[in-house]
C-alpha cells in the first residue's frame, strides 16, 4: 500500500486528469517549474501548452479561464496564497459563478480553482495567511477544504469534472500529512465523513484541524468519547450527515480556522440547532474576530485555533449539560 503525502495526493489527481481529458489544462504563475511542489514534472510530461505559467496578473487570466471553460475546456488555476482569491472574487463569482445561473444553464463553466497552501504558514504573515473558504460557501461556490491525502485526490478529481465552478483549499497545515492508501477514487460533493466515532460530542473539524481533533479525542478517550466529523465540503454541506451524528451525541463544537464573526462555524451551529435540540449549548473554537494573522510565529500561533482551545471549549460543553 502506497503511502502518500496530500502534496502528492493533489499532483497525482492533476496528472491523472490531464491523461484522462485532454481538456484539462493548469495554469498559472510558476508553475511549469513547480513553484508549489504540487505541479512538479507536470510541464515536462504534458508540455508547456497544458501546463502554462501564467503574467502576474491573477484577474487576467482567471477571466482566461473562464472564457476557456465556456468554449469547452476545464482549467485549473493553482494560487500559490489564499490572499490572490480576494483579487479575483469578482471574475469567480459575477462571472465563472452566475453566467450558468443567470443563462438558465445554457452555459456550462467547469474551472477549479485550487490553493495549495491556505491558511498559516509559519512566518508568512497577513497578506498570505488567510483561509476565506466561508466566503465562497456564502454565495454559493462549490467548496471544498480535504484534510487527508485520500480526500486530497479525491475532492480534486471530482472538483475537476465538476460542470461548475470549484475552489479547493488545501491547508498548508495538511499537505505534508502523508497516509497509507490503497485505490484512489474520486470523493462525491456535500457528504461528510466520521474518522472517529463517539458517545459523548460531535467536534466538526474542518481542513486540518481534523487532524488535531483526533488528536484531542485520543487525549480525552478515558474523560470524553468524543466523535469527529468532517465536512470535507463547505458547500454543499452534508448537513444530514452531521444531523445524524449530533442526535446520536447530543452535543456539538466546531473547531475552524476561520475569523468568528459571519464564519462556517456559526453557520454550522445556526443549522444544527435549527433541527436538533442538544443536551448543552453548542460551542465554536475559531480564530478571533477579524483577526489578520501577524508575523511574529508566537503571535500566528496564538490567533489560531489549537488542541488547548478545544479541550476547554469540550470540557465546558460535557460541563454545561450535566
Amino acid at each position: 500500500m502506497p503511502r502518500l503525502s496530500c502534496r502528492r495526493a493533489l499532483t497525482r489527481a492533476l496528472a491523472d486528469e490531464l491523461a484522462r481529458d485532454e481538456a484539462v489544462f493548469l495554469l498559472g504563475e510558476d508553475i511549469q517549474v513547480g513553484a508549489s511542489l504540487v505541479t512538479t514534472g507536470l510541464a515536462k510530461r504534458f508540455g508547456a501548452e497544458r501546463v502554462r505559467d501564467t503574467p502576474l496578473s491573477e484577474q487576467a487570466f482567471t477571466s482566461f479561464a473562464t472564457g476557456a471553460a465556456l468554449a469547452g475546456l476545464r482549467p485549473v488555476i493553482e494560487f500559490q496564497i489564499p490572499s490572490l482569491l480576494f483579487l479575483v472574487f469578482e471574475q469567480i463569482v459575477n462571472h465563472a459563478h452566475k453566467f450558468p445561473l443567470m443563462t438558465g444553464g445554457q452555459c456550462r463553466v467547469p474551472v477549479t480553482y485550487l490553493v495549495p497552501g491556505s491558511g498559516s504558514r509559519t512566518g508568512w504573515a497577513g497578506q498570505h495567511s488567510d483561509h476565506p473558504y466561508s466566503l465562497f460557501a456564502h454565495v454559493g461556490v462549490v467548496t471544498v477544504v480535504p484534510a487527508t491525502p485520500a480526500d486530497a485526490y479525491g475532492l480534486l478529481v471530482t472538483a475537476i469534472r465538476h460542470d461548475d465552478p470549484v475552489v479547493v483549499f488545501a491547508p498548508a497545515a495538511a499537505m505534508d500529512v502523508r497516509d497509507d492508501v490503497d485505490g484512489l477514487t474520486p470523493v462525491p460533493l456535500g457528504r461528510g465523513r466520521i474518522h472517529r466515532f463517539g458517545d459523548d460530542v460531535t467536534v466538526v473539524a474542518i481542513g486540518h484541524l481534523v487532524h488535531d481533533a483526533l488528536a484531542v479525542a485520543e487525549e480525552l478517550a478515558d474523560q470524553v468519547s468524543v466523535e469527529v466529523f468532517d465536512p470535507r465540503t463547505l458547500y454543499p454541506f452534508d448537513i444530514d450527515g452531521l444531523i445524524e451524528s449530533v442526535t446520536r451525541t447530543g452535543r456539538l463544537v466546531v473547531f475552524d480556522d476561520g475569523n468568528r464573526s459571519c464564519g462556517m462555524a456559526a453557520e454550522i451551529i445556526a443549522s444544527v440547532v435549527e433541527r436538533v435540540r442538544l443536551l448543552a449549548p453548542p460551542r465554536r473554537v475559531t480564530r478571533p474576530d477579524g483577526a489578520v494573522l501577524p508575523f511574529a510565529p508566537a503571535l500566528d500561533r496564538a490567533v489560531q485555533p489549537g488542541r488547548d482551545h478545544l479541550v476547554t471549549a469540550i470540557h465546558l460543553t460535557m460541563k454545561d449539560s450535566s
